[in-house]
């Protein structure tokens, strides 16, 4: 059993055993907040699906309206215009078929999201073994592999995100910093959430979405209230 500090205890007295209303919620990640750098304010969805069946898999893309407070490094593969599109729109690092060489080659990593034009994934296909395991190998599901490189781009850089349920049914993700204001964390918590609402499997029968909470890197979890988002 892992040994909490006093400063934990100490928040964890302040939370109740309740749904919290969303801003009440944050409202209160802030006011325990005890550390001295800026946390990630997390989610954690439990959703009533059983992932090892595909009909039941729950995955998707959202844009959060005011980001993760991430910096995110976007590679974006492509050629010709494509190119200059990747370049206008923010990505941090744009090339063709020398860029995937410089991977193998060079075993190459400074970028977290790789975004390609379908046209070249014959030449990231190579780089399966390298890029698989490190979750960076771009997709048409996640929406990276696309034609649309300008969109997608600016939308990565402004804070889109994907999510996607993991074995034991939960999504997991950073949506923001505790520094930001508090109406834009409920914002970008309600869009993300509302994501998933969407992302409902059809075939499922019963409730989808079995809990709710947030926290930040310090702190306790504090459970939102499910019917909030349901109206």
């Amino acid at each position: 059993m892992t040994k909490r500090g006093k400063s934990y205890l100490n928040a964890k007295g302040k939370v109740e055993e309740k749904e919290y209303p969303v801003g009440e919620a944050i409202f209160l990640l802030k006011d325990i907040k005890s550390s001295r750098f800026d946390e990630s304010v997390d989610i954690s969805v439990r959703l009533g699906v059983d992932p090892k069946y595909p009909e039941q898999m729950v995955r998707g893309i959202v844009v959060l309206p005011y980001g993760t407070g991430k910096v995110i490094r976007v590679l974006a593969i492509s050629s010709g215009e494509k190119q200059k599109e990747a370049e206008q729109a923010g990505a941090d690092f744009v090339g063709g078929e020398e860029i995937v060489e410089k991977i193998k080659q060079e075993n190459w990593f400074d970028f977290d999201v790789i975004v390609s034009t379908p046209d070249m994934m014959k030449h990231i296909g190579k780089l399966g073994k390298l890029l698989g395991p490190k979750g960076l190998m771009p997709s048409p599901k996640s929406g990276t592999v696309t034609f649309d490189i300008k969109n997608t781009v600016s939308d990565i850089k402004k804070g889109r995100i994907e999510f996607k349920v993991d074995k034991t049914g939960i999504i997991n993700s950073c949506i923001g910093k505790i520094s930001f204001n508090t109406d834009n964390i409920v914002s970008n918590i309600k869009d993300f959430v509302r994501a998933i609402l969407k992302a409902r499997p059809v075939s499922l029968k019963g409730r989808y979405v079995k809990s709710i909470y947030v926290s930040s890197t310090m702190s306790p979890s504090i459970k939102l209230s499910i019917q909030e988002f349901e109206k």
